[in-house]
């Protein structure tokens, strides 16, 4: 029996890179396909996007905004879905508060100061303790910059625009993983535990030495509970 292909989407403002190790990793036993999630102003617009080239049957894992995607993509077409991770992340809508917050960031990046948005889009604090904070937003303001602010407006409209999606975790089936890093500052672990505790028999993978960036954290770590969780028996819960 072929194995599960495994489409893996990204948090806001990142590409590939942000899955490298575990791309690296799972690629041996998996076809492993990276979507990017800066060509639409909607999750509904951009899961669709991906809905039109992803295989019939496959997993899906996002990280941050890519979570909110992957809940967006289960809503449309669970039958699709194999599996889902979900990984620092959230299923709530933007607040108005946090929705109005954005403009100020979406006029900066559109006047040329990425660099501006950059500096407060990546924050060290909600990483671990201890972890290689320097390369880490290295990589991360590279990662940004190479996508652009055009980039960083459709994401920011489409964060801002997102739906509730605590309804859709009730209705999983599929084996499903929730996974937060101990020190997540974006997206705090009771927060993720409260998810994980909507879907029905998900997992909850808490990884110790992380905060909201875990793949580039602790990327052992997530590469194990990512292998776990695709090992899971294939049972649709009724």
């Amino acid at each position: 029996m072929p194995s599960e292909t495994l489409v893996m989407i990204p948090p806001a403002l990142c590409d590939a890179r942000v899955f490298a190790d575990q791309i690296r990793d799972l690629s041996h036993d998996h076809a492993v396909t990276f979507a990017p999630t800066h060509k639409g102003e909607r999750m509904e617009e951009i899961a669709s996007q991906i809905l039109t080239w992803a295989p019939a049957k496959f997993a899906v894992a996002g990280m941050g905004m890519g979570g909110m995607v992957a809940m967006e993509i289960l809503r449309r077409a669970s039958d699709r879905i194999t599996r889902i991770a979900l990984i620092s992340t959230s299923p709530q809508a933007d607040t108005p508060e946090a929705a109005a917050a954005r403009e100020a960031h979406i006029i900066a990046a559109q006047s040329g100061r990425m660099a501006d948005v950059l500096q407060h889009e990546i924050n060290s604090t909600w990483m671990a303790p201890g972890a290689d904070k320097v390369e880490i937003v290295r990589l991360l303001q590279d990662m940004g910059a190479v996508l652009g602010p055009d980039a960083f407006v459709r994401q920011s409209r489409a964060l801002q625009r997102r739906r509730e999606q605590q309804a859709t975790l009730h209705t999983i089936k599929q084996p499903a993983m929730v996974l937060a890093g101990r020190f997540d500052g974006q997206f705090p672990l009771k927060r993720q535990e409260f998810m994980a505790e909507m879907i029905p028999y998900a997992t909850l993978e808490v990884i110790e030495n992380a905060g909201y960036m875990p793949t580039c954290e602790s990327p052992d770590a997530v590469t194990d509970a990512l292998r776990r969780w695709m090992k899971a028996p294939l049972v649709l819960r009724h």
